[in-house]
């Protein structure tokens, strides 16, 4: 933190400009030594928020004009004086343009570290901090709209309340036992309760959003089954969009497990075609199946596709019965609609699959109306109605939803206290727990090792 760090916070490659950020105390200093303005004037008298043109120098010679913008501590993105050198967008350019920064006192900066530099000294928050890579990644207009309203800071307005709730109990909780006598307590025993259940839910209510949050940010595991030839992967070309698998009328032609990451509506789903599920004296046949069944125990989502132009065999009852003995959400795919229909579908329904999609994968009339349909029944599997990411707090990852989690099941821990006429200071232990568990939501304490692992994912230069 007391070192001055440079990086290149443009994407790598030729482009209009280039931009090399530069952080930390001696920021201005650095900047001096590599950049003469065009009127002479040095870059330590230049206002703070202003642009100046000149030129970039490397070892007193002259390697590019350009633009310099200097940010002074604490109004800056770090909260450190900053300054950003705009340069040509060259490969070779912007490296020397960067090297000569090292060559005046910065040193490399590491992936994340000006975010880093930027929680650290309180200009954002855990969750902003996170949702600044979020905006990065975004690769739909949902994780765009769920990162911008973190970004704009909805999750840490939403825990600062809830902690400021639970603190005032706490004080008071405390209070009643120290001062049995006084009455400095703001809320009676009975009233402490009350609030608590009203924090009980808003809790929950919080814990639940993650199912919404994780769908659209980190995806479904879906997995796409069904016997050979059934149409599976001509499923998985139609909702990746091109011709991700090889599709012939040779019953296994898929032998192993195809992945893709894909938008499907709202939602996002990491796919998996499998090979057929049945029995075969291939052995690599035989190696799919088994990857095929596992990828099946490990699904959350099953797209399970059967062809309508087939009577039920014993393989599809197995299967049937296969995937109705598991957890995960499922929609049975009944593909080749524009064939005469053969399959008895009264079996679905008593193995669990309470949604059935038609459609015809390989058919260009059909397909695009019976694909549209299954999207529209997976986005209604995880989300319901539109949703406010502005005024709605949404958890987005694991890290968030693991301290809401435990911050609720202390709460409920310190209302069974209550309830059951435990001593106050018990119940007063459970809601410090639970203040502690919720400071890890944004950041109020936090181990190094969460932080590392957060801002490691970055990109250098931001």
């Amino acid at each position: 933190m007391n070192e001055t760090i440079a990086a290149v916070s443009t994407a790598y490659g030729r482009g209009g400009i280039a931009v090399i950020r530069i952080s930390g105390d001696e920021a201005i200093t650095v900047a001096e030594g590599m950049f003469r303005t065009a009127g002479g004037k040095p870059i330590s008298q230049i206002d703070s928020n202003h642009c100046v043109y000149g030129d970039i120098i490397k070892r007193e010679e002259r390697i590019d004009d350009g633009m310099c913008t200097v940010f002074r501590a604490p109004y800056s993105y770090t909260g450190e004086n900053v300054v950003e050198i705009s340069c040509h967008g060259g490969i070779i350019l912007t490296e020397k343009v960067l090297e000569a920064a090292f060559e005046c006192g910065a040193r490399q900066a590491g992936a994340g570290e000006f975010t880093r530099r930027a929680f650290i000294n309180g200009k954002l928050s855990l969750s902003q901090a996170e949702a600044v890579g979020m905006l990065i990644d975004a690769e739909s207009e949902e994780q765009l709209s769920l990162a911008a309203s973190h970004e704009q800071g909805i999750v840490k307005r939403r825990s600062d309340e809830l902690y400021e709730r639970l603190k005032t109990i706490v004080t008071g909780v405390y209070a009643n036992v120290d001062f049995p006598d006084e009455d400095l307590a703001e809320l009676s025993a009975d009233e402490v309760l009350a609030e608590l259940r009203v924090i009980e839910g808003e809790l929950a209510a919080l814990q639940s959003s993650y199912r919404v949050g994780r769908a659209v940010c980190e995806g479904i595991k879906t997995v796409i089954a069904g016997k050979p030839n059934t149409g599976k992967s001509s499923l998985l070309n139609r909702l990746v969009g091109r011709e991700r698998a090889i599709v012939t009328d040779i019953a296994g032609t898929t032998r192993d497990t195809i992945e893709e990451n894909i938008t499907c509506g709202r939602v996002m789903l990491r796919l998996c075609d499998t090979a057929g599920i049945r029995s075969s004296d291939d052995a690599v046949e035989r190696i799919g199946v088994e990857r095929s069944l596992k990828m099946l125990e490990e699904a959350e989502l099953i797209l399970a596709v059967f062809d309508l132009s087939r009577e039920l065999d014993s393989e599809d009852e197995a299967l049937l019965e296969k995937i109705g003995s598991l957890g995960a959400a499922k929609i049975a795919v009944l593909n080749k609609s524009d064939l005469v229909e053969k399959f008895d579908r009264s079996q679905l329904e008593e193995c669990g699959f309470t949604h059935s999609v038609e459609l015809s994968a390989a058919c260009d009339d059909n397909a695009a109306s019976g694909i549209n349909k299954l999207k529209e029944h997976i986005e209604s599997l995880y989300i319901e109605g539109e949703i406010d990411y502005n005024s709605h707090a949404v958890l987005t990852n694991a890290r968030q939803n693991a301290a809401v989690s435990r911050t609720l099941e202390y709460v409920r821990s310190a209302m069974t206290a209550l309830m059951s006429g435990s001593t106050s200071d018990t119940a007063g232990f459970d809601l410090e727990s639970a203040l502690s568990e919720l400071s890890e939501l944004d950041g109020r304490r936090v181990t190094e090792e969460i932080v590392d692992g957060i801002f490691h994912r970055f990109c250098v230069g931001k």
